[in-house]
């Protein structure tokens, strides 16, 4: 899945992109990014996970690609289901459109 699509910056990765599971299975939707724009430091994801809805975290080493169509990691079923929940006091809220510890903004045109 996606492995036709060019890969993207992380910065510019849709708002609420659909994150894929090692087995190209939906496991939810990227709801914010987690990094630093300014040193170009790329911690993360928070996941809405489609299977319970609650928001958990992926470590930027499990994603693979980012693409305008979605977000392909190496995670499991089993290790999507053992997520840690998203923590958000260790993130600045910036405006509507997502998390962040500094500054990528997303809005509702960024979303196809």
């Amino acid at each position: 899945m996606l492995e036709s699509e060019a890969a993207i910056a992380w910065q510019a990765m849709p708002y609420r992109s659909a994150v894929y599971g090692d087995d190209d299975t939906e496991i939810g939707t990227a709801e914010s990014l987690l990094g630093d724009e300014s040193e170009d430091i790329f911690d993360g994801i928070a996941l809405k996970r489609k299977h319970d809805g609650m928001t958990v975290e992926i470590a930027a080493a499990r994603i693979k690609k980012i693409t305008e169509s979605g977000v392909v990691t190496d995670l499991s079923s089993d290790e999507v289901a053992a997520l840690q929940p998203y923590r958000e006091e260790q993130w600045f809220h910036l405006g509507w459109g997502g998390l962040f510890q500094k500054h990528p903004k997303w809005d509702k045109t960024s979303n196809p």
